[in-house]
């Protein structure tokens, strides 16, 4: 074996399926490679994740689920970083490597005009610190590539005609493509070795000069390289004959050999030990001296020319779309798992988790899967979208029927613990197949019956919202779980079908009230002595065509005049009633906003990355479409199926306002998008919603990345339409120079713009033709139907705000906005009873109350769950680790908007909590503080402040605004 060879290797889902069939020689021969320090596995997660379209969940997740593989396979641990391919760069992605215990990151993907500009200044290393942190606990080295590309041509220096000469598996006789610059490579030998090892220095010495240090990182591979052994060894024996040449030759002045990114950030590091390379009146870092600390994200990407990668912030939105519903699902699922094994000390309760614990981790595994870099990014061959989906769909599936049992066991309803008798209950949401749009399952609710309804709530506040299901009749009541009846109104369930556009069913609202993290039932009741039945909604009609007929037992009128309003406690929606479209909203303070609302198509020439318009986008709503008009107690609605140009109309939307009274609800307005961008009609089309309001924001707005932290974006001239595009994981929001804000949040990642003043559009579909150029090889035109939800939020400030011409940091949402967020991206979970009961049968009072307080409204559970849960049992006898994690993130809100998030909002984590006594009925033991990635225990090397470190000892728990931190315990009920 030649000790001199050295390799690098990143993706951990690749190597556990490698590891699966490899022999025990073959195993056992790799992890010596890697204790030796031959071969580095930097990264390490589960996939090299995308950074624009992927929700930090799911990124801490991918990466926890790889590093925790490999630790607990061969016992390494990275702390070197490799993102080579993802299209832009987060520094979400810095903040939790630097809190998982990695030093160094590396990125390649950049604007090539930033590289330039950093190239100039000698700043393509530096220090990436988060824009809200003051005292330096953020800081992360990170080196940028200075070139077009990760590949050889690209990688030895700037004359990429002469590097491709040093790709040594160029040769023929391998079946890579040849150097297009018509000079290849030759086998190295005595006689030329010396013309050939002069050509190869000129150019690192020529890279050289972009950096500061005399220590120079080339790095040598490709797509799909090293795929036998013959090839490797072809390109370590002509190096290794270089680098003899060069170590043996000294008026060379210069020592080469090869290395693992370790080996090239310790020697880095060794060397700015020695040598000061800080510039003169530089902001540089306490973490590694003589680089300068920058702050901020590298959205949007740009290779070449005007090619701007915002196109893949929307390709195959249906997906990115499932991947949320799966993170939702799989933490919600982790919670009840995690509750289960919490209350439970006999080996008969836990055969049910035990049981669901290789789906649980199979779960984890397809979520982190689909965050690869041609995943949640929609660049991914049409074959593989289908594999993708059909993973994250076998895992809802999976995980929905885990919930369904779980939540019997948790009400104590299902009191034999075991596991092969089936469900109960049966999610409220149902997907036939992994491209479809889930459907209600329908409550039949016979005469003479009760059907129950439970329903889970994720967050940790109790949740007062008004919440639907679909019913078969429309004669039913709503009661709670003291069969007391509630308030609640039914209206039609609406379909995209003109010539149909009711479907018969019907949906059923009330106000219900959930406790954190805990679960509540309520009863669809028929003929329940008593109780009022729900109250129709009262139903508006405008039709050109045809008349829409009225349907039993709503009572049914024409729409009169050109406009229409809905109304609730909180404001007035104005829309013009001839294209169906948002004109004004009227605040009950008196305050009127104008909010004009476009639905437009783009006719464009990109493909799955890039967005390259063809000129501005053209409205396609013309006058004369369908309106269905529904006016109740608890929620009013604006259905619209609008007239265009075409047979089929591509989109049909709802616009919902709520009354449940004192819920966040109440203060947002809902907009439902159906869309069907299918057919020949919509090749090369591009369809978005825009907003136009009277916000003066400058053409200034804000977006999240990765549903963690904000960044300011602002309109530049200079740049296409396309370089104005961002990524909108999960919001966007304009203010005005009075401090108005207007904010869009999103279930799902899509992009947004703000092109022109007080406009935001947001692109919601996208078919294209061909492909684009970067690898994928076809066009985007896979579409599914789909629909997209937003809430609307509109506020004004309490006190003098931040102006965003003058301030270049981001701002944050206020508390109300953060909640809204919240309960759009972590729903309710609802299950319904397959069989109903009859009606004078007397059931228990059914909920489940876990926490003993709800948590202060800023502080969020990010994650509430049992590691390994295969080894829960096994974990108790050894001792080892705490069985149980919690992860806690506490959100950082702008205190110039109202501070009770106008809901029940009482507190904020100014005050610790204490962990010891979060749980009602459950005691928490040996608690300690952890990593992201749960493999670090010393919490100094993480960069958090001291207090951090002694839960263990009172259980208090401190965590500033914008810190994540993680906490390993046991739990036992109390005795």
């Amino acid at each position: 074996m030649d000790r001199r060879r050295k390799f690098i290797w990143e993706e951990m889902s690749y190597l556990e399926r490698w590891w699966r069939d490899a022999s025990e020689d073959k195993r056992e021969t790799f992890t010596n490679l890697v204790k030796n320090g031959q071969l580095e596995i930097v990264g390490g997660g589960w996939v090299m994740n995308d950074e624009a379209n992927s929700h930090y969940f799911a990124i801490i997740e991918q990466i926890t689920e790889g590093n925790m593989w490999l630790n607990d396979t061969i016992g390494f641990v990275p702390k070197n970083s490799w993102a080579i391919d993802p299209f832009g760069y987060s520094p979400t992605m810095a903040y939790l490597f630097r809190r998982m215990g990695f030093e160094n990151m590396l990125i390649q993907r950049t604007h090539y005009e930033l590289k330039k500009e950093l190239a100039w200044n000698k700043n393509l290393e530096y220090v990436w610190r988060q824009s809200w942190d003051a005292n330096e606990t953020t800081d992360i080295f990170v080196h940028m590539m200075p070139f077009y590309s990760y590949d050889i041509p690209h990688t030895c220096g700037p004359e990429p005609a002469i590097c491709c000469q040093f790709d040594f598996a160029r040769s023929h006789g391998f079946s890579y493509e040849l150097c297009p610059w018509g000079q290849y490579p030759v086998e190295t030998n005595p006689e030329n070795v010396q013309e050939r090892a002069l050509k190869l220095l000129d150019q690192y010495r020529k890279k050289s000069t972009l950096y500061r240090t005399n220590t120079l990182l080339v790095p040598l591979g490709d797509d799909f390289r090293y795929v036998t052994a013959e090839e490797a060894e072809a390109q370590f024996r002509n190096y290794q004959m270089i680098f003899d040449y060069i170590n043996s030759t000294p008026s060379l002045n210069a020592e080469a050999k090869f290395g693992t990114l370790d080996d090239y950030f310790q020697t880095l590091r060794e060397e700015a030990d020695r040598i000061n390379y800080s510039v003169p009146r530089e902001i540089g870092s306490g973490q590694i001296s003589g680089f300068p600390s920058l702050s901020g994200d590298f959205f949007t990407y740009a290779d070449r020319q005007k090619d701007y990668w915002s196109g893949y912030y929307v390709s195959r939105p249906f997906f990115k779309a499932v991947d949320r519903v799966l993170e939702q699902t799989l933490r919600a699922s982790e919670m009840l798992m995690a509750f289960l094994l919490g209350h439970c000390q006999r080996p008969q309760c836990e055969k049910l988790p035990m049981r669901y614990a290789y789906k649980l981790t199979a779960a984890r595994r397809n979520l982190a899967l689909f965050q690869h870099h041609d995943g949640v990014t929609g660049t991914a061959k049409d074959h593989v979208v289908l594999d993708y989906g059909t993973r994250m769909h076998t895992s809802l599936q999976d995980l929905q029927i885990f919930m369904s049992k779980a939540i019997e066991v948790l009400l104590g309803i299902r009191q034999e613990k075991y596991d092969q008798t089936p469900a109960l209950f049966d999610p409220e949401q149902v997907r036939s197949k992994y491209d479809a749009l889930p459907m209600h399952r329908a409550i039949s609710a016979r005469k003479g019956t009760v059907q129950s309804v439970v329903l889970f709530n994720p967050l940790e506040q109790t949740r007062e919202e008004v919440v639907m299901v679909v019913v078969s009749r429309p004669d039913v009541s709503v009661l709670d779980s003291n069969w007391t009846c509630v308030q609640s109104q039914v209206s039609p369930e609406l379909q995209h079908d003109e010539s149909n556009i009711f479907t018969g069913r019907h949906r059923i609202h009330w106000k219900a009230s959930i406790p954190a993290m805990g679960l509540q039932t309520y009863y669809i009741a028929n003929g329940f002595a008593g109780c009022e039945k729900a109250k129709p909604a009262k139903l508006k009609f405008f039709s050109k065509l045809s008349s829409i007929p009225c349907l039993a037992p709503y009572a049914c009128s024409k729409v009169e005049g050109d406009t229409v309003e809905i109304v609730n406690r909180h404001q007035v929606l104005t829309f013009d009633v001839k294209h169906g479209l948002l004109q004004k909203v009227i605040h009950k303070n008196g305050l009127q906003n104008v909010v004009v609302e476009e639905i437009a198509l783009y006719s464009s020439s990109g493909g799955a990355y890039l967005f390259l318009p063809d000129g501005d986008a053209q409205p396609i709503i013309e006058s004369g479409g369908n309106l269905v008009i529904s006016e109740g107690p608890l929620m009013q609605e604006v259905y619209s199926y609008p007239k265009t140009s075409w047979e089929k109309t591509p989109v049909s939307h709802s616009t919902r306002i709520y009354n449940g009274g004192n819920t966040v609800q109440d203060f947002l307005i809902e907009k439902e998008y159906h869309v069907e961008l299918l057919g020949k009609d919509f090749n090369d089309k591009e369809l978005i919603v825009r907003y136009k309001t009277d916000t003066n924001n400058k053409r200034i707005f804000y977006s999240d990345l990765n549903g963690f932290q904000m960044s300011r974006r602002e309109t530049y001239d200079k740049i296409p339409l396309q370089g104005n595009y961002y990524p909108m994981p999960s919001l966007a929001f304009m203010q005005g120079s009075n401090g108005q804000r207007f904010s869009v949040h999103s279930r799902q990642a899509l992009g947004a713009a703000s092109l022109k003043e007080g406009l935001l559009e947001i692109m919601l579909d996208r078919r294209l033709v061909r492909d684009d150029g970067r690898g994928l090889g076809q066009g985007v035109m896979d579409n599914r139907v789909m629909n997209v939800v937003f809430h609307i939020l509109m506020e004004s400030n309490i006190s003098s705000t931040s102006d965003p011409v003058l301030n270049p940091l981001p701002l944050s949402p206020s508390l109300l906005s953060h909640r809204v967020n919240a309960q759009l991206n972590y729903p309710l979970h609802a299950f319904i009873a397959k069989k109903p009961q009859e009606v004078s049968a007397p059931t228990h009072s059914r909920s489940f109350s876990p926490l003993a307080a709800p948590l202060p409204c800023d502080l969020h559970i990010l994650s509430f769950k049992v590691p390994r849960p295969s080894k829960y049992s096994q974990q108790q006898q050894q001792l080892g680790d705490p069985r149980l994690v919690l992860m806690l993130h506490r959100r950082n809100w702008d205190s110039s908007y109202c501070k009770k998030a106008r809901s029940q909002c009482t507190a904020v984590a100014d005050e610790p909590v204490n962990l010891f006594n979060m749980f009602k009925d459950l005691t928490v033991l040996n608690a300690r503080a952890t990593s992201l990635n749960l493999l670090h225990d010393d919490t100094e090397m993480l960069g958090y402040t001291e207090q951090f470190g002694d839960v263990a000892r009172d259980g208090r728990v401190i965590i500033p605004p914008m810190e994540i931190q993680a906490y390993k315990f046991e739990l036992r009920p109390h005795q």
